[in-house]
């Protein structure tokens, strides 16, 4: 039997079907600005090798947001032109509702929509798959490149991942630095990429992967080996 879902109802259980994919995962959603909650799921469906689809159709995707989708293999994003349906759903259920993939609705909005289990209702959910799977067959798949950053934007501790004011010189937040001030230890082996945030082998002296680097060298300020951070 389908459900019907208010606002809170909708975020609950759109993380719960995300939780519940095992085998493939499908997100269409006109804007397109993801949580901190929402993004955890998905790179931990990403490290399971989950085929994840999302569709959006309305915004050029912001720098930061490209940046993380570059990173997640099994996630594949497209542009589907005038998109205007939010439609989620795993190979169990499916959620139909107003609510856009973006944090700004999910926190503001009056929202409201539907749950269908496949079990329940096997007619209405594979009505569902397969318009899904229409709007992905016409949307274009975009080719993720790491944006640019300029200083000024956020970056990421290159110790614990929080974010910060982005400025290669200066990788760590405020209680990091305290601690690696301790030791002042230039060859400190860290946890992550201060521009994309990824999982990588980072110091105070390469605070930035590869990748990182050679796409913003020309735009930002990098330490070397002889310089102290402040």
């Amino acid at each position: 039997m389908v459900e019907f879902l208010k606002t809170t109802a909708v975020s609950h259980y759109l993380e719960e079907l995300i939780d519940n994919a095992e085998d493939k995962l499908i997100l269409i959603s006109p804007y397109l600005k993801i949580n901190d909650r929402i993004r955890e799921q998905l790179e931990e469906k990403n490290r399971l090798k989950i085929d994840v689809r999302v569709v959006y159709g309305k915004n050029k995707l912001e720098p930061e947001e490209n940046n993380w989708l570059k990173d997640l293999d099994f996630i594949t994003s497209s542009y589907c032109e005038n998109l205007h349906a939010k439609c989620y759903l795993n190979n169990k259920e499916a959620i139909l509702t107003s609510m856009n993939l973006h944090q700004f609705s999910q926190v503001n909005n009056n929202e409201m929509g539907i749950r269908v289990k496949k079990e329940e209702d096997p007619e209405v959910y594979q009505d569902v798959k397969e318009e899904a799977n229409r709007l992905i067959r016409i949307s274009e798949e975009v080719e993720i490149t790491v944006e640019k950053k300029s200083k000024g934007e956020k970056g990421y501790c290159i110790r614990c991942k929080k974010k910060i004011d982005l400025d290669p010189k200066h990788p760590y937040c405020k209680d990091c630095y305290e601690k690696w001030d301790e030791y002042e230890n230039r060859d400190y082996k860290e946890n992550h990429c201060h521009i994309c945030g990824k999982e990588i082998e980072s110091t105070i002296n390469k605070p930035v992967c590869y990748d990182c680097f050679e796409e913003n060298k020309d735009e930002l300020e990098f330490p070397t080996p002889k310089e102290k951070s402040e």
